[in-house]
């Protein structure tokens, strides 16, 4: 394992350059690091999307800094490749530059994270600028932004009408320009996002924004059909967890009913001497 190399940023835009696709997961425990990181993702995005599918939230505006960094440290000293991006929540950089240098640093510096996200285009480029003056490298996001998804009208594609695919185009291009390493293009038409891929210099990793970006993002646990509330039509259902995992805990139950487990193999034995031993000291 110590020959493992951490991917870095200048990795990520060689592979953009060199037309090398970008795996990216997001990923939120240990045990779902040590697997997405073994299977050879080369970005884990800590993301607050953990709101809804590890904190039982019905969406991602109630996830805190603190649970933010929490997660964040897990995944960071588990990942021996990925690059790890932390994910900034609602209301942790909107408020204040100052307010959103200091919490990006927190995710940096505190919990590890190789980078940070946030959500926003030009309307945030200046909190980029200064995140990244900060020495704290910046994936931006933009398109569908989950976080202000009630400002767009609901969790709708973006981009589709001529005015706002311009819009769109410019926040890629502001966020470029403030520093961005990379682009998260969520829920837009994939013409938009080949042509986005095409004018910025910075890698794009899509969600839901067609196969021509520089690469692709999902959920974990849409990924392996763990997380049940909702499927959305960008995803991809590779297997499915949840079923298997309810099989298994319905089967232990019913074993445990049927005194079927544990079954010897599963026990540990005395020598049958040790045993008449045992039993005759109890009864004198």
């Amino acid at each position: 394992m110590s020959d493992i190399q951490k991917l870095t940023i200048a990795d990520l835009w060689k592979m953009k350059k060199e037309g090398q696709k970008i795996s990216m997961i997001t990923a939120y425990s240990y045990p779902q690091t040590l697997i997405v990181d073994e299977a050879g993702i080369d970005i884990i995005l800590v993301g607050d999307s953990l709101g809804m599918v590890e904190l039982g939230y019905k969406d991602t505006v109630p996830v805190t800094m603190d649970e933010m960094l929490h997660y964040t440290k897990i995944v960071a000293r588990t990942a021996k490749r990925a690059h790890v991006v932390g994910d900034m929540p609602f209301l942790s950089y909107h408020i204040s530059t100052e307010q959103a240098v200091e919490n990006a640093g927190r995710l940096y510096k505190d919990a590890g994270a190789d980078s940070i996200k946030l959500e926003g285009g030009r309307d945030m480029a200046g909190k980029v600028r200064a995140i990244c003056g900060a020495g704290i490298p910046v994936f931006g996001h933009i398109g569908l932004t989950p976080q202000t998804a009630a400002l767009l009208g609901g969790f709708k594609v973006q981009g589709k009408s001529l005015d706002n695919a311009k819009k769109v185009v410019d926040d890629a291009l502001a966020l470029e320009d403030a520093g961005a390493f990379a682009l998260i293009l969520e829920a837009i038409p994939q013409q938009l996002a080949a042509v986005i891929t095409e004018k910025v210099s910075i890698p794009t990793v899509g969600i839901g924004a067609g196969v021509h970006c520089d690469g692709q993002v999902l959920v974990l646990h849409d990924l392996v059909g763990l997380f049940k509330r909702f499927t959305p039509k960008f995803v991809k259902v590779y297997t499915d967890v949840y079923s298997q995992q309810l099989k298994a805990v319905q089967d232990y139950v019913n074993d445990v009913q049927e005194a079927k487990f544990p079954a010897d193999e599963h026990s540990f034995n005395m020598k049958e001497e040790t045993v008449e031993a045992l039993k005759k000291a109890l009864n004198n």
